[in-house]
């Protein structure tokens, strides 16, 4: 079966559009700009995404991934709170350092977050909120009652900003350790330590630098 032109004509405005906000950002991006990178009419972004600003919004959606995954997991019941982190820590770690994301997913992110639009807010409650709450539901079985709201939170920025550092640090991160050591740092190899390290922090597992089942292979 032959692609459906007008799928592709979708996307090529997506990839365009997300290339120039990631850029420029909203403001400095114009839909004739768009249009000329992408080959597209200029009448293409209001059939395809209503205007500017829905472009905008489903640019601001794929850069982000939204995996399903995160959202609404299903656990098999034998998992443990240690099984449940380390999975959800590796399935965020292999979207973000996913080798086919296109550059501009990071760099739009970025921008997005540091200067919040109208986009942000709707997609924290369509998609960032269930991921938190993904986690929030697995680490509140095991967390002392006597944490309050807010420190319940902080628990779990704490682990989602170790695995950010790792998407938005990396080359910082490959120049400090260097080329040789820095292949040790897959994405199995780093959810097995942000699990570890964030468990054993919380006083629900030994020693972080216990020898794993990875590690032991090695």
């Amino acid at each position: 079966m032959s692609p459906d032109p007008l799928d592709d004509t979708r996307q090529r405005l997506l990839t365009a559009a997300g290339e120039i906000f990631a850029s420029v950002g909203f403001k400095g991006a114009t839909t004739r700009d768009i249009c000329g990178r992408a080959a597209a009419n200029g009448a293409a972004i209001n059939y395809y995404f209503r205007d500017k600003q829905g472009l905008y919004q489903a640019a601001v959606e794929a850069a982000h991934g939204c995996s399903p995954e995160l959202a609404n997991p299903h656990w098999p019941s034998s998992f443990t709170t240690a099984d449940k982190l380390r999975t959800y820590v590796s399935k965020f770690l292999s979207q973000l350092l996913d080798p086919e994301r296109p550059a501009w997913h990071a760099r739009l992110m970025l921008r997005e977050m540091a200067e919040p639009t109208d986009a942000c807010v709707l997609l924290v409650e369509a998609y960032i909120r269930p991921m938190a709450m993904t986690l929030r539901a697995i680490l509140d079985d095991s967390l002392p009652a006597r944490l309050t709201e807010s420190q319940r939170w902080m628990v779990g920025f704490s682990i989602v900003s170790q695995c950010l550092f790792y998407k938005t640090n990396r080359a910082v991160a490959k120049l400090l350790v260097g080329s040789a050591d820095f292949n040790d740092f897959q994405v199995e190899h780093i959810a097995d330590h942000i699990a570890r390290f964030s468990l054993a922090a919380l006083g629900l597992a030994p020693s972080a630098f216990r020898d794993s089942p990875a590690e032991a292979k090695r």
